[in-house]
């Protein structure tokens, strides 16, 4: 009971030192250091997904390159795959009932053995792995080996047993060790080429961005060169990641009598290691040069 006459009063808590006891008795300042960590903590993650992110979406270089010297082409070829073996070219052609294997002299043009594949096949890209050509088929559902020296056919192996998910054939080479193939899409397979066993894939990326349409295939001193379908740019892979590393512009190389052909696009590559050489040409082009990269240009893409 209340005394009577007696009033009672609450007696406040002694205010401390501002910002250091808030309602409740909290004490902010133990764990103002804390605090700070945890911003500049933020601030570097920050910091670094803004330097990745602009790297990832900054436009790979783009090279120009300098014509060495011209060789004949026969403008009959429709080039699917090209590779040097024993100083002269290699070429594997498509369309049905036109597609052939080819072996050229460079110098002049001229087929020194020449085998004709069935009019069902459509031939695609090649590429030479020890004593054997590799060859892919568009649509045709298979890959097909040869003798190097006398086109006598060896092995056939279906797509599907190389990967469920391989419809189509477009490019081939090798890095010494695995085929690597394309199929149009932006994923590059590498398969084993005595079991034809898929060991790997990489998705092809031009920074955040999927690059499709991968067409022939050369891998060129570490990096894998492909040609781009309806491009006249090579673009340049980086075989672990799948990066774009740069680009080669070869629009200045197109040549005039296929100038308003849209099918007779930039498709070829070959790459002499022995010499450091390095071949171009394209589908019916007349020509077929050797040409040198240059530093990256300033023209856009």
């Amino acid at each position: 009971m209340r005394e009577v006459g007696k009033t009672i009063t609450e007696r406040s808590p002694r205010p401390g030192p501002i910002g250091v006891v808030e309602p409740g008795g909290f004490r902010w300042r133990r764990y103002l250091p804390l605090l700070a960590l945890l911003l500049a903590a933020s601030a570097a993650v920050a910091a670094a997904m803004f330097s990745a992110g602009t790297s990832a979406t900054a436009a790979p270089p783009v090279s120009a390159v300098r014509v060495i010297r011209s060789f004949p082409h026969d403008p009959s070829s429709f080039c699917q795959g090209l590779v040097v073996h024993h100083g002269n070219i290699l070429e594997g052609t498509g369309q049905y009932r036109q597609s052939r294997l080819r072996h050229i002299e460079l110098e002049t043009g001229k087929p020194l053995k020449e085998l004709r594949l069935a009019d069902s096949v459509f031939g695609e890209g090649i590429t030479v792995y020890g004593s054997r050509i590799y060859q892919l088929t568009w649509r045709n559902g298979f890959l097909q080996t040869w003798d190097s020296e006398t086109f006598e056919p060896k092995t056939q192996v279906s797509y599907r047993d190389i990967d469920p998910s391989l419809r189509e054939g477009w490019g081939i080479t090798h890095d010494g060790t695995n085929l690597i193939i394309s199929d149009g899409t932006a994923t590059i397979r590498f398969v084993d080429p005595a079991t034809f066993r898929m060991v790997r894939r990489i998705t092809v990326k031009n920074g955040f961005r999927t690059q499709k349409q991968l067409n022939e295939l050369e891998y060129v001193d570490g990096e894998i060169f492909a040609n781009v379908w309806y491009s006249d740019q090579i673009a340049r892979i980086h075989p672990d990641t799948g990066a774009i590393s740069g680009w080669l512009n070869l629009a200045s190389l197109r040549p005039r009598e296929v100038r308003h052909d849209r099918e007779a696009v930039l498709n070829g590559i070959a790459w002499d290691a022995e010499t450091r050489r390095l071949f171009v040409t394209g589908k019916n082009w007349p020509v077929l040069y050797e040409i040198e990269i240059l530093s990256s240009a300033d023209t856009k893409r």
